[in-house]
Order: structure tokens, then C-alpha cells, then sequence
């Protein structure tokens, strides 16, 4: 599958999260990312601490905007209201993201983040402050 991720570099919290690109649809401003969370991510009660999951979907609903601009365009979170549905156990995430509405200064994305057994564990909506993509193309390696 080529993507305008092939040549991007992997920022290191998202290499912390086991992130990578799984499908990419530009046309219909989506994308599924793959995440893989270990005993590093539980709390207490041996579930997948809130933060990550939060982490996850903002690591999914971003690249939707950056591959539905094709790279014009990144926007920084600014606001996100995240609701954590399921208990989720260590093991293999897919998020699903999408643009809802891309203005000048403003993006609303929305991201849902499921299970290995595709329970839906998480869901978040966002708010960004749009940029120009080559500022988030610098080398983060």
C-alpha cells in the first residue's frame, strides 16, 4: 500500500505505542492504525491505563487529517473529550479515524479505538488548530 506515511519518520511516542499504518482511504478522509499495548501500559487493576488509550486515538484521528491533505496540512490538538467504553487488556488495538469537518484554522477529526476482539474500548472526538504539513515533517528520529 503506498502512503504519505512510507517516507514519514516514526515520532517516538508513537513508536512507544507499537503505531502502523493499516489502511489508508484519502478519498473518504480515513485511516486505521495498528497499535500493541503491553504490561508498560496497565494500571493497577491490569487494564490499559486511560491516558494510552487517549494516546491512541490522537495517534489515529491526526494521520486521518495528514493523509486526507495528502501532507498539506496537520492539526495540532487543541481540545479532545476521549469516553473509555471497555476495560482493554494488553494486546493488538485498531484505530479508525476520520475527518468531520476541515476549515482554515480548525479541524474536527473523531477516532474509535477496538480490541483484538473488535470490541469498541474507546472513542474520542478532537479539535485542531490547522497548520501547514511541512512543519510536521521534521525529522523526529
Amino acid at each position: 500500500m503506498d502512503s504519505i506515511f512510507d517516507d514519514f519518520p516514526v515520532p517516538s511516542s508513537a513508536r512507544l505505542l507499537g503505531w502502523e499504518v493499516r489502511a489508508v482511504d484519502v478519498a473518504a478522509q480515513t485511516i486505521e492504525i495498528g497499535f500493541t499495548a503491553d504490561d508498560r501500559f496497565l494500571n493497577p487493576a491490569g487494564t490499559v491505563q486511560g491516558g494510552f488509550l487517549a494516546a491512541m486515538l490522537d495517534d489515529t484521528q491526526g494521520p486521518a487529517l495528514f493523509s486526507a491533505t495528502r501532507g498539506a496540512a496537520y492539526a495540532p490538538t487543541i481540545d479532545f473529550h476521549v469516553v473509555c467504553l471497555k476495560p482493554a487488556l494488553p494486546g493488538r488495538f485498531v484505530g479508525k479515524g476520520r475527518v468531520v469537518s476541515l476549515g482554515k484554522t480548525i479541524a474536527v477529526t473523531e477516532a474509535e479505538l477496538f480490541d483484538e476482539g473488535g470490541i469498541l474500548v474507546a472513542r474520542g472526538t478532537f479539535t485542531g488548530r490547522v497548520m501547514e504539513g511541512a512543519m510536521a515533517r521534521r525529522d523526529t528520529a
